[in-house]
């Protein structure tokens, strides 16, 4: 079988490390299943992301949907990444992890009317708005508070992203965004409303898009429309490129961001518009790894399983979108080779991990590591089957810390009261 390694997660002595920690000793101290971090990598290449754009006016919103633990949250502002957050929820997580407002932007197709307020109170930098009547709300509520909202409206440039369906954003078809044949009417009715400020052009055209060529196309009609919007004396301050930059997690062919810089700052360097964009996953998914025991080989006719004790409850992406995550054991052995499905506990069909997966053979005991799982693992996870959402851990060098401790059994019914019949 393949193993996936890297310069944060290789093999040591036949084990599997995650910098200077194995994850066999990790496992002797936290229960699995576990989510463990790599520091080394989320600043490494967020440091690799600022460097690339230099050249130009640039600020990155680190999307915190990818991964909103409050510790990589505070990471990312701490190296100088605004948040871009999508819900109260997220808003409140980037509060606790002393994320000023004025250092947000908050996203979404369905922001609610306490939602809006809350961005307006608090002063955040920036609403993006993705329809006439958000607008208009938007500029209600602006009104109520004696406030002017500052706003960007998100164009659907209608550009295919060659992605999964599930996360392609920026077609007709999507629900994201305006048409961008409906952009300048908006635009410009938007800016007639007293209670409104028109800053920015945005745009998110998907996620795990691994062609530089979608993002140029759309930047292209991007600029256009700004240059359009000026003729009417509407002068854009910012434009947002999104995010949805693809990684690696089987067999993908990434671009890189040296790559994708040099690649769309030509075009943006035609307007004296800064730059913003709101990098998740590509900042996130390779710093994770989700480490799970076997607890059972079986045999069904001639298919085998290994039932594992981490499940789609601990990471949906498998099951939600057969997305592929590499699957490798902790400890490398000479035992050969066999096909399995890696399955979890919960009472479902599509309760797996992976299907008919070539890999070591391994014992019960032993354990396996899902890899690329630093993005929409945890932030996805749920309770089914009353199952604790698990662990956290941020390793930096050879020392590690608990960021997220695993849900108690008193956690899982806090908010519930038992009534009387």
């Amino acid at each position: 079988m393949d193993f996936f390694e890297s310069n944060y997660f290789t093999y040591k002595d036949s084990t599997l490390y995650c910098e200077d920690i194995s994850l066999t000793e990790m496992s002797h101290q936290i229960e699995t299943p576990f989510y463990v971090y790599s520091k080394k990598y989320l600043y490494d290449n967020y440091l690799k992301f600022e460097k690339a754009f230099e050249g130009i006016k640039h600020k990155i919103f680190y999307a915190c949907k990818a991964n909103y633990n409050i510790n990589i949250i505070k990471l990312f502002n701490d190296l100088g990444a605004g948040i871009d957050v999508n819900s109260a929820g997220e808003f409140h997580r980037a509060l606790k992890a002393s994320v000023k407002p004025k250092n947000m932007i908050f996203s979404g197709v369905g922001k609610t009317r306490e939602e809006i307020k809350l961005a307006l109170d608090n002063n955040i930098h920036m609403l993006k708005a993705e329809s006439l009547s958000e607008i208009e709300l938007i500029n209600e509520v602006g009104k109520s508070l004696g406030k002017t909202a500052p706003i960007a409206i998100r164009v659907n440039p209608n550009v295919d992203p060659a992605t999964h369906p599930y996360i392609s954003t920026g077609l007709a078809e999507n629900k994201f965004g305006i048409d961008e044949k409906a952009a300048v009417e908006i635009f410009r009715k938007a800016d007639s409303f007293a209670n409104i400020s028109v800053v920015g052009i945005d745009m998110h055209i998907g996620s795990q898009i691994t062609k530089v060529e979608p993002y140029v196309e759309a930047i292209t009609k991007l600029v256009q429309l700004k240059n359009k919007l000026k003729s009417y004396d509407i002068n854009i301050t910012h434009i947002d490129i999104g995010g949805g930059m693809g990684i690696k997690y089987f067999d993908e062919k990434p671009f890189l961001i040296d790559d994708f810089a040099k690649a769309i700052i030509p075009v943006l360097s035609k307007t004296d518009c800064e730059i913003f964009m709101e990098p998740g996953r590509i900042l996130t998914a390779n710093a994770g790894a989700l480490v799970t025991k076997v607890l059972y080989k079986k045999t069904n006719l001639d298919k085998n399983f290994l039932v594992v004790d981490a499940a789609m409850n601990d990471n949906l992406r498998p099951s939600l979108y057969k997305a592929y995550h590499h699957i490798q054991p902790v400890k490398k052995t000479d035992k050969g080779e066999f096909k399995a499905d890696i399955v979890g506990p919960i009472c479902e069909s599509g309760d797996f991990l992976g299907k008919q997966r070539v890999i070591q053979e391994v014992e019960e005991g032993d354990l396996l590591s899902l890899m690329s799982a630093g993005a929409y693992g945890i932030v996805m996870s749920s309770n089914y089957n009353a199952r604790r959402r698990p662990p956290e851990i941020l390793v930096d060098g050879n020392n590690f810390h608990i960021i997220r401790e695993r849900e108690t059994f008193d956690q899982l019914i806090q908010n519930e009261k038992i009534i009387q019949f």
